[in-house]
């Protein structure tokens, strides 16, 4: 296919006066010359020399009804070819359209348009130097594939105008000894074959320049661009290419007129087929080897191949996959500590005194409770929370102390190592100076309509809006965010007022009597049923949220407007944790510190909107049940987004794949294979993070009421690294590879977290589980003159920890038909440390009560200095950037600037000797005739 050799107009203006794709604003782009290297046309030649120029050059793609052309051959029959029909031109991104000619609808004025913008859009193309190959689908003739090819002069071009770091010469520092070398032999089976897939060369890099071309190590030009770099410098083209100009007005990109539908989408292409090698030897069947050594089920024990991940799908991807991976060995450790702290619990729950207290008849089956609503609600025995009490000892043991003293301190050192890591990896991928590289957003181009003076250059430059109107998108937008989360907390009182209202159901059908022999009443308590099944419409109204808020916060951020990409996700990431931390949180944070913690005593209840009386805990505490919402959370949570991320894809892929074959025997080519995947969309990686975070919330925020937590995790994690691979290599299209120097806002999100699961955990320990009431009881009160024991004990605690309420000091109100039937029962216990009825400060907290408050304070204070010292003193210690890799990127940087110095020194003495002998060839030939 022939390149045009006339100009065409860029800013063409069409007739149609049409806002549909809605991307409108000033072009600042069409001011910097790289992207207007041909002269403009005038305007009433633009019709013309479009039918003249781009119809026999570039095929007319809808006014010609044969494709039959030198330009735009038949397909050729090789299913995995990934060139042009001449065998020489790489495809580097492929557009896909549907012809309006062969579509069968009334609305011809829009299919006009949509045809007009596109011949525009294709023709700038062409003026960019980009090289187009239109064919039709061997499935359905209405479907146009443009395939698109990027020359050497183009690469070159556009990468020194992206500051694309490329090779100077092979890397000479690549000895690296490790005290783990020995043990080679050991983790060979957890390696991939080196064999199957080939370390990649290492190379000094250095931003391409064209007019020192000859400094980089360019071996075959076809190669010196990796297939990933072409895709990246084709991608930017086609986001700066304009199509469309109304009243001096431009729009322009490949998102705005795929969103528009002006063509059905635009990506670039696998290598080859996931499940076996390519036929052409060329190929290099990079998506193949991913698929064996990474997303294959029989690989899951494997180490990631994260450099062929890098070199495939680009840093940004690989540096999630290095993430997730090192949080997943880090997480190992963490759960052998928590299931090590589990069956503490568990093989000593026998030894749990206050426990068998509960169950004992003797003890808990004569300890007749206070009602817990009003009327409704009846007295009950102690001894039927006997099996809750029984759990609950697993989980408020001495074992969760430790743990959660534990995950402070891992917490900080998987924070600290991967800082570490992440440092390496900027180096061995070659992102070390990456921010200078990024270019504003094409969107946030279009919006830049005011000229300003810049301080600094004193140049004229435009932003989208002035001072005034950012404040005021700034104030807008912070207002979104706060009535949404206001909104989540309504539901969250929502829920609140349905436990409220539900325990009172169950606590007048569970237990029928105070002497109800029901089976059920063994397992099934009004507070199991209301934290069960309130839990699990908990967990349905969060995952509807979480629908309505993804959308919410992608539209407050785009009119914030930010400027670059990584401006743009950083904005996005912070809103959407925001939204997710209230959503899922929320509730945990409701029963871990506010149920059963503003009561008052059956005499005096506290009411929850002057109708409900507050909720209260089991004897033991709320622990039990925040274990038993996180068990819920988590597993739902988990579960859930595995069907997503695999059924749904795999699904939609079948149908697709049903409805176009149809019964066809034909081979169908690479880009129509890949046109049947399922589109990533430019925020799903920005989903796994955000699912990531949010266990890794649960993990460290909770942990102390959950041990078993950091092996749910984990379990989950190692699935969803090849959940994610297997999408990503079989069930969706190539992504553009994007660069990326780290994780970007969720490092300091993940560093809050871990300041604040320090507090959550201590509070836990202090608040919601019963820990530091026995430590008090085993240590003071247990001995005289407190208790009626010569020696160290907690027998007795149960007693001890539940107050007296005189039944006559009931209030009217809340008096019904459970009082009758009492017979020779006078009072009831509740928890609380009150004094008992009599008493000169009756039913007011007595000395225990404040005891045990000082010690909650006391150990709150202590936990956290200790832990957050230990923190301080290990972030101290480990530098963010090891010393080997520091030498490393000094090494380099000096290398590379010796390099590319001695260059241009060799240059320069090479010209000037040339000067030299050229001033003596003269001065000589000059002088000679005058000394003869």
């Amino acid at each position: 296919m022939q390149m045009l050799t006339r100009n065409v107009l860029l800013d063409m203006e069409l007739e149609e006066d049409d806002d549909e794709d809605g991307d409108i604003g000033d072009d600042p782009a069409s001011k910097r010359p790289f992207l207007t290297p041909h002269k403009l046309l005038p305007s009433s030649q633009v019709l013309e020399n479009f039918e003249q120029t781009i119809v026999p050059n570039f095929g007319s793609l809808e006014s010609q009804q044969d494709f039959r052309t030198p330009e735009f051959e038949e397909f050729n029959g090789k299913p995995d070819s990934l060139f042009f029909n001449d065998g020489q031109r790489r495809i580097d991104f492929v557009l896909v359209y549907e012809d309006e000619s062969r579509k069968e609808t009334n609305k011809k004025g829009t299919n006009e348009k949509q045809r007009r913008k596109r011949q525009a859009y294709e023709s700038n193309l062409i003026c960019q130097g980009l090289q187009l190959e239109a064919t039709r689908s061997v499935l359905d003739d209405k479907i146009v594939f443009v395939k698109v090819h990027a020359p050497w002069d183009v690469l070159c071009t556009y990468a020194e105008i992206m500051h694309i770091k490329l090779p100077l010469k092979p890397n000479d520092l690549k000895t690296r000894s490790s005290a783990f070398d020995s043990f080679n032999w050991f983790t060979k089976v957890l390696r991939v074959d080196e064999r199957v897939i080939k370390p990649e060369q290492e190379f000094f890099t250095a931003p391409f320049e064209k007019n020192r071309m000859n400094d980089f190590y360019i071996v075959d030009k076809d190669s010196f661009f990796n297939p990933a770099t072409r895709s990246r410098i084709v991608y930017f083209i086609l986001s700066r290419v304009k199509y469309h100009m109304v009243n001096n007005v431009s729009k322009f990109g490949i998102n705005r007129l795929v969103s528009s539908g002006i063509y059905k989408a635009a990506f670039p292409l696998h290598d080859c087929q996931f499940g076996s090698r390519s036929e052409d030897p060329s190929c290099p069947n990079e998506r193949y080897l991913l698929y064996r050594e990474w997303a294959h089920p029989r690989s899951i024990y494997k180490k990631q191949p994260l450099d062929l991940i890098r070199k495939y799908y680009g840093e940004k991807i690989g540096i999630y996959f290095a993430w997730l991976g090192y949080y997943t060995q880090m997480l190992l450790l963490a759960a052998v500590v928590g299931v090590a702290c589990f069956l503490y619990g568990y093989l000593n729950q026998d030894n749990c005194t206050w426990s068998k207290e509960v169950c004992d008849p003797d003890i808990g089956g004569k300890i007749v409770m206070c009602p817990q609503c009003d009327k409704i609600c009846p007295f009950w025995k102690l001894n039927i929370t006997c099996e809750s009490s029984k759990k609950l000892c697993i989980f408020d043991s001495f074992g969760t102390l430790v743990f959660a003293v534990f995950m402070g301190v891992w917490v900080t050192l998987f924070l600290e190592f991967w800082k570490r890591r992440q440092a390496e990896l900027e180096y061995e991928w070659d992102t070390v100076e990456l921010q200078q590289e990024e270019q504003p957003r094409p969107e946030y181009e279009a919006q830049c309509t005011h000229v300003v003076i810049n301080e600094i250059t004193q140049e004229e430059e435009r932003i989208p809006f002035t001072a005034w109107g950012k404040c005021i998108r700034i104030t807008l937008c912070a207002s979104a965010v706060l009535f949404w989360i206001l909104l989540i907390i309504a539901s969250v009182i929502g829920i609140i007022v349905y436990r409220l209202s539900v325990f009172i159901v169950f606590s007048a059908k569970l237990p029928s009597a105070i002497n109800g022999t029901d089976p059920i009443q063994k397992y099934l308590t009004p507070q199991t049923a209301t934290s069960v099944t309130a839990s699990i419409i908990s967990f349905i109204i969060i995952m509807i949220l979480n629908t309505i808020y993804e959308k919410v916060a992608i539209m407050i951020t785009n009119f914030e407007l930010p400027r670059t990409q990584t401006d743009y996700e950083n904005s996005l990431t912070m809103k959407m944790f925001l939204f997710q931390f209230v959503n899922y949180y929320s509730s945990c944070f409701y029963i871990a510190f506010f149920k059963g913690k503003f009561v008052g005593y059956p005499g005096d209840p506290v009411y929850w909107l002057g109708k409900y009386r507050n909720e209260e805990c089991d004897p033991g505490g709320c622990l039990l049940e925040l274990t038993t919402q996180l068990i819920i959370i988590m597993g739902g949570k988990a579960i859930w987004n595995n069907i997503q991320e695999v059924l749904l894809p795999w699904i939609m892929n079948l149908i697709g794949r049903y409805h176009s074959v149809s019964g066809s025997e034909k081979k169908t080519p690479r880009w129509e294979q890949d046109y049947h995947l399922q589109p990533m969309g430019k925020l799903g990686l920005f989903y796994e993070y955000l699912e990531m975070i949010i266990q890794f919330g649960f993990v460290t925020l909770f942990v102390a009421s959950f041990p078993l937590a950091p092996l749910l995790a984990l379990v989950n994690n190692i699935l969803e690294i090849r959940v994610d691979a297997w999408k990503l290599t079989t069930q969706f299209r190539r992504m553009v590879p994007e660069k990326a120097q780290d994780i970007g806002a969720w490092q300091p999100i993940m560093q809050g977290i871990a300041i604040l699961a320090v507090v959550t955990n201590a509070m836990i320990i202090a608040f919601t589980s019963d820990m530091i009431p026995r430590l008090v009881y085993y240590w003071s009160f247990s001995i005289p003159p407190y208790g009626d024991h010569t020696h160290y004990t907690m027998e007795g605690y149960i007693s001890n920890t539940l107050s007296i309420f005189n039944i006559a000091d009931f209030k009217n109100k809340s008096k019904g038909d459970s009082f009758s039937g009492l017979g020779d029962y006078t009072t009831c216990r509740y928890r609380d440390f009150r004094n008992p009825p009599g008493h000169p400060q009756e039913y007011k907290h007595n000395i225990y009560y404040w005891h045990v408050i000082a010690a909650k304070l006391a150990f709150i204070i202590v936990m956290e200095h200790i832990i957050y010292s230990v923190k301080f003193l290990i972030s101290y210690i480990i530098p963010d950037v090891s010393k080997i890799t520091r030498s490393k990127i000094k090494r380099e940087k000096y290398l590379t600037q010796k390099l590319l110095h001695e260059s241009h020194l060799k240059d320069m003495t090479k010209n000037m000797g040339a000067i030299a002998e050229r001033m003596v060839e003269v001065v000589d030939n000059n002088l000679r005739p005058k000394l003869e």
